[in-house]
């Protein structure tokens, strides 16, 4: 079968490629070539080669183009958004000078709103005191000038203003938008925790004013900084609110040992052998190991519960529970308040137990949830400090 296949084979080869001859004449002589069907395979094997090879070449040379124009776009674009920041902080410088002079060169007025501006950063500023980070970021630049009208010189305060208040929206937004991510991933809504958590207040003493035209009345400047202000001081009340609840949600490790020993979801039943749920996390470990608190909260149980051993609960209000099973002995007594990361008991092995290990769960309004979201969001809370 596989020589008829070759017969064939050579059969069309030949068909396709016949035997050529090539004379030439040169001197008064003839001279005779032959080119044979191998030869002629050969050849156009030779030349189909290249052809690849060249497409190959062309094609990676367009991609590569392709690509480098993409990359060249990026950067015009980001330059030219630069470009228009730069010449949107010039046009307001031009025009603060140009009102300045129309209004008879009154630095008294300049000076004024420079000190009324300076006044209400200081009131949004003081909000972000003991907050970390928040000094770096909102640190003031002093511009030097040298030669510079006084005119100038205050101008450069104003831009120096602007920079600020830039710097406080962006530190509070990015450090609530973080919170929020982190309330995501536990499956929590960040909005049950900010409704109603003071936004529009402002500084130590507390202004309400949700239009920003009261709001630039109280603080006497105009009325679009006064909207800026308004809305730094709103996602600062939004990130402290996330951040004190945040303080207040298991999201603490029980343990220091990051190893798992059993998820959280359907398994194998170490006992039965057979397909069962489990509702919580199993950390391995020596007996006596440490188990901490994962939030602030009240002992709510210590005891022996069917299954789990020594058990002892804590209630962290607004629904929030976790439950620390398998315990060789509990440290603390029901009624008795714990900070996060204080200590609870040692593990053990009790109950339904095939060995040491801390069986731990998380309870929100009386149904068990996934214990591993609150930790991952515990581990984006703390990389957010």
């Amino acid at each position: 079968m596989a020589i008829t296949r070759f017969k064939r084979l050579r059969q069309s080869l030949e068909e396709l490629f016949p035997e050529r001859h090539l004379y030439v004449r040169s001197g008064g002589e003839m001279r005779g070539y032959v080119f044979s069907t191998g030869k002629q395979v050969m050849c156009a094997t030779v030349v189909a080669g290249a052809a690849l090879w060249m497409g190959v070449c062309t094609a990676a040379m367009m991609v590569s183009a392709l690509s480098v124009s993409s990359t060249d776009q990026m950067v015009i674009k980001q330059k030219a958004y630069y470009e228009r920041l730069n010449a949107d902080r010039q046009a307001r410088l031009n025009s603060a000078v140009a009102q300045l002079s129309a209004s008879s060169g009154s630095l008294d007025e300049l000076a004024a709103s420079v000190e009324k501006r300076h006044a209400a950063l200081a009131l949004l500023v003081s909000d972000f005191r003991g907050v970390p980070g928040a000094a770096q970021a909102l640190q003031t630049a002093k511009p030097r000038l040298p030669g510079a009208s006084p005119v100038e010189r205050i101008q450069a305060t104003r831009m120096d203003q602007e920079r600020l208040i830039d710097a406080a929206e962006t530190f509070a937004n990015t450090r609530a938008e973080r919170l929020r991510a982190a309330m995501r991933m536990a499956g929590l809504d960040a909005g049950g925790f900010t409704r109603g958590g003071g936004g529009g207040s402002l500084g130590g003493p507390l202004i309400e004013a949700k239009d920003p035209r009261a709001l630039a009345a109280i603080l006497d400047v105009d009325e679009e900084f006064a909207g800026r202000i308004q809305h730094a001081a709103n996602d600062m009340s939004d990130m402290r609110v996330l951040s004190a609840a945040s303080q207040k949600l298991p999201f603490y490790r029980p343990t220091t040992n990051p190893a798992l020993s059993s998820s959280y979801g359907v398994r194998f039943d170490p006992f039965t052998h057979r397909p069962a749920f489990h509702s919580g996390l199993d950390f391995p470990g020596a007996f006596y190991t440490p188990i901490m608190a994962t939030a602030p909260g009240v002992i709510s149980f210590t005891g022996v519960r069917s299954g789990y051993g020594n058990v002892v609960e804590i209630d962290h209000g607004n629904g929030f529970k976790t439950r620390y099973a398998h315990l060789q002995a509990a440290s603390v007594k029901v009624g008795q308040r714990v900070a996060i990361g204080q200590r609870v008991g040692a593990m053990g092995s009790t109950g339904r137990s095939t060995g040491p290990h801390l069986h731990y769960e998380v309870w929100v309004n009386g149904r068990a949830q996934n214990p591993n979201r609150f930790l991952k969001a515990g581990e984006y809370v703390q990389q957010a400090s």
